[in-house]
């Protein structure tokens, strides 16, 4: 005897309406807006490849278009000039550094301020938000008579401890609105359990807010990749400079060669582009698949 399977209530022989994809008049103005924005984000990108590709007469000739010849030596070249493998190692140093210390103290203060009952946490509060207010300019130079006598200037513990300090305000505020969201049930039945703070933020906590701390550590990352100011300050010894850095000398001793200085702006950025894109990934499959489960 044969079956039929009915799915979704419709009958056998029924037409299942299938949603229009077309859109709407309405719609059409946030398409174009949309566009447009695209057009002006991705089009000095383009652009900018199109000439590290290009030789200089090229590039005088057809500034906005296609290589006619490709010169994929620049990159080569940019590359051995610019001192890319030193710096860029270094700013690898820096990021891994700063992610890992933001992550423990502002981890930490999030848990703190969101899952227990801390005195004066209106007050803290509001010293972190003011502290992500106040521009770097004011304290360089007072930390950097600072770091000069604690022996902290020109090493790299002592960037790293810099970046840690000012990425961990915006880290611990935005890592604390994820923690929020957690029911401090999870927290009281852990601790029924017998689990102490620590074995409650590492087993209990961090796996629900994991998504928020992916969130900082790319936060965290492009803003340590891209910092200039604070390296080309505390940092003297070359063998210890970041990549920012090697890019600016790099402009300044080669700046009538576009197609070098182009080739060696693409190298510079290209990891945090692509970094991007793998921390975006992760965290949108993390946002997904967290929160509290029934």
């Amino acid at each position: 005897m044969s079956q039929v399977t009915i799915r979704s209530g419709h009958m056998p022989g029924q037409r299942t309406r299938q949603p229009s994809s077309r859109l709407k008049p309405r719609e059409w103005p946030y398409y174009l807006v949309l566009i447009l924005l695209l057009i002006f984000a991705i089009t000095p990108i383009i652009i900018l490849l199109f000439n590290s590709l290009k030789t200089d007469l090229e590039r005088g000739l057809n500034p906005l278009g296609l290589p006619l010849h490709w010169e994929w030596q620049n990159y080569a070249t940019a590359w051995h000039l610019g001192d890319y493998g030193t710096t860029m190692v270094n700013s690898v140093l820096y990021v891994v550094g700063a992610v890992l210390g933001v992550w423990l103290v502002a981890g930490c203060a999030a848990y703190a301020m969101s899952q227990l009952d801390l005195p004066g946490g209106s007050v803290v509060l509001l010293y972190l938000v003011t502290g992500t207010t106040i521009p770097l300019q004011v304290f360089l130079v007072p930390l950097f008579f600072l770091w000069s006598n604690l022996g902290l200037y020109d090493t790299r513990i002592g960037l790293i401890i810099i970046y840690v300090a000012i990425n961990a305000p915006f880290a611990t505020l935005l890592l604390r609105s994820f923690m929020v969201t957690i029911s401090k049930e999870f927290r009281e039945a852990a601790r029924i359990d017998g689990a102490n703070e620590v074995q409650v933020f590492a087993r209990v906590i961090l796996p629900l807010a994991w998504p928020g701390f992916l969130t900082i550590a790319l936060t965290t990352t492009i803003a340590v990749w891209n910092e200039f100011i604070l390296a080309e300050t505390f940092i003297q010894n070359t063998d210890l400079l970041p990549v920012q850095t090697s890019l600016f000398a790099f402009h300044q001793q080669y700046t009538r060669n576009w197609g070098l200085t182009n080739a060696g702006s693409v190298i510079a950025i290209l990891p945090i582009v692509v970094l991007f894109l793998v921390f975006q990934r992760r965290f949108i499959a993390g946002l997904a698949a967290g929160g509290l489960k029934g």
